[in-house]
């Protein structure tokens, strides 16, 4: 299989393709648009080989077999559906959606204090699923850690719905140093701040920890931003249980990341390697939820940080 970076794959679809998902779906209603995703489904199978082949390796993983052609069509129908319905999490909020929460309250514990909370997340369901929360307790800021520039015309077209969360977002697109700064700023405050935590950037420094049986590469920016922050650290995942059903679970990690100058590399194989066991735990409670459709394993090895993430590492050290 190709180790062709994540980054490279072009976006699915164009604006036009996009804006006509966008109109079907708003006007036909969940239900009528939600037959579009066969095609659509049938369409990425058929012309998007690195995704299929990527699909199929991760399945063969997780279930410790060969993966049924089925399968893969279920997985790239998951897909398909979790981003539909950011069309309707944007546009109706939590309305058209049973969503099931765990752990609620022990974030709302955190959030409380004053200091601000770090949520990280993952490729791993649905990401939006967050906004449920927004509307649960529209006391609490929530500030999103998203790049902007991978996907364009999704990004351009969802916030035609919510004007609002365009200035709420983080453009992970921005130097390490810019990014660092905001997020400090936005823990200042007391919000939540939520970014994902597992893919690594063209640029990053990655280390590897055990995933699904083999070792697979993660970023280590997040962890050196929280333990510059020094805030409570709280996984999320937004997991897809199909139809209109969703469960948004919140797992405390840490009150504090703490990585020692001395130790600082295995304190970060620590801190990864509990991250990657809550993903390995989830990729088998809801194996179709996972959605990095690119050869997660066999990226290069890690890369010289650029300056700004230079600087990020120094603030964490010092």
């Amino acid at each position: 299989m190709s180790s062709e970076h994540w980054q490279s794959r072009p976006e699915g679809g164009g604006r036009f393709a996009l804006s006509l998902i966008m109109a079907i779906a708003l006007r036909c209603g969940r239900r009528v648009s939600r037959l579009c995703l066969y095609p659509i489904t049938l369409y990425f199978f058929v012309r998007r080989g690195p995704e299929r082949r990527a699909s199929r390796q991760y399945l063969e993983r997780v279930f410790a077999r060969p993966a049924r052609t089925r399968e893969v069509l279920r997985h790239i129908h998951y897909c398909a559906a979790t981003m539909l319905d950011r069309v309707y999490f944007l546009a109706q909020g939590e309305k058209p959606f049973r969503i099931e929460t765990e752990g609620l309250e022990l974030l709302a514990e955190r959030v409380e204090r004053g200091q601000g909370v770090l949520l990280l997340g993952s490729h791993q369901g649905s990401f939006e699923a967050l906004r449920a929360l927004g509307e649960r307790r529209p006391d609490i800021p929530i500030r999103v850690v998203l790049d902007k520039q991978k996907t364009p015309a999704m990004t351009a077209l969802l916030e035609t719905l919510a004007p609002e969360v365009g200035a709420r977002v983080i453009d992970a697109a921005q130097d390490g140093a810019s990014i660092a700064l905001a997020v400090a700023e936005a823990c200042t405050q007391g919000a939540i701040v939520a970014m994902l935590a597992d893919r690594g950037r063209g640029h990053e420094v990655l280390r590897h920890a055990s995933f699904l049986g083999l070792p697979a590469p993660f970023p280590v920016s997040p962890w050196l931003l929280a333990h510059t922050l020094q805030v409570p650290v709280v996984l999320c995942f937004g997991l897809y249980l199909g139809g209109d059903r969703y469960r948004l679970i919140f797992e405390p990690l840490a009150e504090r990341v703490e990585i020692p100058r001395h130790a600082r590399a295995t304190a970060l194989d620590g801190w990864i390697s509990r991250y990657a066991q809550r993903l390995e735990h989830y990729a088998h409670v809801a194996p179709y939820n996972w959605f990095n459709f690119y050869d997660f394993w066999q990226q290069d090895a890690p890369r010289r940080a650029d300056p700004a993430q230079a600087a990020v590492a120094e603030q964490a050290n010092a």
